[in-house]
Formats: C-alpha cells, sequence, structure tokens
C-alpha cells in the first residue's frame, strides 16, 4: 500500500512523492491481515456456531451482535498469543536461544514440587486463559440453543465440543504427572514432553480427542450407576461400564484393574470420594456391621460434607479431577499409600503403551 506522505516545491508547482507506508510500521501488511485473522474454531465448530446462529436470528435476534462480539473477542485474544514465539521453533528470546529440544529438556528436569506457573512459556500459560474462555463461551451456546428451540442433535453438539475442551485442559495436567513420574521410561516422558508443546501451540491434542468419549462415557455411566458403599469394591459397576465401552478401555481393565495404584484411583473415581476417606468409609462400616449405604448416606456416615454424587457437567467432572490430582501429587510428595497418580493419568499411560507396540509391530511388519 502506498500513501502520499510529503511534497517538494519546485519552479511553482509541488511534486508529491509516494512512500510505501509499511515503512512506518514494525510488520507487514500481509503479517497483520495473518495475525488478525487468528483461527479460533475448528470447521466442525465453526458449522455448529453458523447453525445454531440461524435460530438464534430467528428467536433472539437482539443476541446476535453479542455472540458476535464474543467471537471476536476470543479472535483478538487467539491473535495476541500467537504473536508470541512459536514453542515449536527456534527462537532467540530475552532469556537466550530457545529451542523445542531444550524445553523438552526443561521439561523433563524441572522436579521441584510447588506450583509450576513460573516455570512455564507465556505462551502455554496464556493459551490456557484462552482455552478457558472458549469453553466458557461454548458452553453459553449449548444453554441458548436449549432456550431457543435448536433440535437436540445441535445440543447435544455442542455440549460435546464443551467437554472436549474441557478434556484439553486436563491433558495439560495429565502431561505434566506423567512427564515429573521419573518412573517412566524416558521415551515415554520425552514423548508426553512433545505432546505438550504441541497442545500449549495449537490447543488440541489427537490422544486426548480419542480418549475424552472415553473417559466422558465412563464418567455418564459412573453417575448413572449406584455404587454399593459396602464392601467397596465396584466390581459390578465396572463390568455394567466395560459393556459398552471401546476395545481401549477393556482391555485396560483387562490389564491394569490388577495394580494397586490404578485400582486405587478407579474407586476414587467410581465413588466420589478419596483413597482416605474409602477406607475410613470401609472400616466404619465393617465395625457398625452395614453391608451397605447409598451415595446419600456417605456424608453423614463420615461426619463431613462430601460431594460423591456429583452431576453429568465438565465442571463437575473438572472440579472432582482437581481434587483426585491434588490428593495423588501429595501422596506422592508425602510418600503416603494410596494412588500416586489419577485414572486419568493412567489411562492415558495405558494408551501411549498401546499406540507404542502398535507402532513397532507396524515397523517389524514392514518388508
Amino acid at each position: 500500500m502506498y500513501f502520499t506522505v510529503y511534497s517538494i516545491m519546485t519552479e511553482n508547482k509541488t511534486e508529491f512523492t509516494q512512500v510505501d507506508i509499511s515503512q512506518f510500521y514494525d510488520i507487514t501488511e500481509e503479517k497483520t491481515e495473518q495475525q488478525d485473522d487468528g483461527i479460533i474454531l475448528t470447521p466442525n465448530e465453526r458449522a455448529l456456531y453458523e447453525e445454531l446462529m440461524v435460530y438464534v436470528r430467528q428467536k433472539e435476534p437482539e443476541r446476535v451482535e453479542i455472540l458476535e462480539s464474543r467471537i471476536r473477542d476470543l479472535n483478538q485474544l487467539a491473535s495476541a498469543i500467537a504473536r508470541f514465539p512459536s514453542l515449536l521453533e527456534r527462537h532467540d528470546i530475552p532469556g537466550g536461544i530457545r529451542t523445542p529440544q531444550l524445553l523438552i529438556d526443561s521439561l523433563i528436569k524441572h522436579q521441584n514440587s510447588g506450583d509450576t506457573t513460573l516455570q512455564l512459556p507465556s505462551k502455554a500459560t496464556l493459551g490456557k486463559g484462552y482455552i478457558v474462555s472458549k469453553i466458557h463461551t461454548f458452553s453459553s451456546l449449548t444453554s441458548l440453543s436449549q432456550r431457543v428451540g435448536a433440535p437436540e442433535k445441535l445440543t447435544q453438539a455442542l455440549q460435546l465440543e464443551t467437554i472436549t475442551m474441557m478434556f484439553t485442559l486436563m491433558a495439560e495436567d495429565v502431561y505434566l504427572n506423567l512427564i515429573n513420574d521419573a518412573m517412566q521410561p524416558m521415551e515415554f516422558r520425552r514423548e508426553w514432553a512433545l505432546a505438550l508443546l504441541l497442545l500449549w501451540e495449537h490447543r488440541n491434542d489427537q490422544t486426548i480427542e480419542s480418549v475424552a468419549p472415553v473417559l466422558q462415557s465412563v464418567w455418564s455411566a459412573r453417575r448413572k450407576l449406584a455404587p454399593a458403599f459396602g464392601t467397596m469394591m465396584g466390581t459390578s459397576e465396572l463390568l455394567l461400564m466395560s459393556i459398552q465401552m471401546d476395545e481401549q478401555w477393556i482391555q485396560f481393565i483387562k490389564q491394569k484393574m490388577g495394580e494397586q495404584g490404578v485400582s486405587q484411583a478407579m474407586e476414587e473415581f467410581l465413588f466420589g470420594i478419596s483413597y482416605e476417606q474409602i477406607k475410613h468409609l470401609r472400616e466404619i462400616l465393617k465395625t457398625k456391621g452395614i453391608p451397605a449405604i447409598s451415595r446419600d448416606e456417605v456424608s453423614s456416615f463420615l461426619g463431613e460434607h462430601v460431594k460423591s454424587d456429583a452431576g453429568l457437567g465438565y465442571r463437575d467432572f473438572y472440579a472432582l479431577y482437581t481434587v483426585r490430582r491434588d490428593n495423588a501429587r501429595a501422596r506422592a510428595r508425602m510418600k503416603l499409600e494410596g494412588p500416586h497418580q489419577t485414572l486419568e493419568d493412567y489411562f492415558i499411560q495405558f494408551v501411549t503403551e498401546k499406540n507404542r507396540e502398535k507402532q513397532s509391530n507396524d515397523t517389524f511388519a514392514k518388508p
């Protein structure tokens, strides 16, 4: 783009000289367009949004501008984050040279306890805020879809997108837990570290996209079942859950439930209370000679309020996940008995192992 910026007087006439206006900016016009066009919605998300807008324009036209404004806000946020150096390229940043390899090494070597916020790249921290904003947006779209009488299929699809985003948020914690586990094979830890860089860079993850529907189904089944808080074994619940689950979950149950940490993490997931509370409740019921109690009675027997009967919403899932995550980290740090990882950690680890086995078998199978 050119613009007339100054003039020169020569022999009773004025001559104007054109100058490239991009010289007055730090970035080129093409770069600006690229950054302003932040890709915030996947093709599927965009299609769902556009389909919903048809019903909104008919039923609540006054909300159209509000929704469009929210999408613009997300776009600006995504564009701002995109300006930060890529985590997948070599950059000379204020602190020195940074490469993906150095980031991976740093993630693996950092074994200090405590919050890691100040240890993570700025792009990772900002991206987490962005995905939370996007989750809230799609949660609102789901509620709006119900209110304007959109087809149930559309409402469910919007809800599924919201839940999948929540699992993406959760994946960051899962990867960090696994990377920090010095007992894991180094090749796996490096693989998870690379997956974490990709997650931070693009805010999506192929493994989580395949695992999310399974964990969501398990959560829904767990909520609908009524575990007997007596033997606290949960065997019947596991069998019922596994009947309609995919092959990966069934294999996980068959191959890993014999491991103490996995079975303990599964109990926490199923019953919605901590390992310590489960253990204490077992002792109480055994002493009183009570064979079983319902979910509603758990709080009164433990003498404290516990939310064992969480709903199906993504907020409940994530809230209880973070409780189990923090408890597991505390046990590992203080070397206490009980699960040192969450069920999600164990399942992602299992999926990684199986994927690696498949890759190895495919390699050997080639002529």
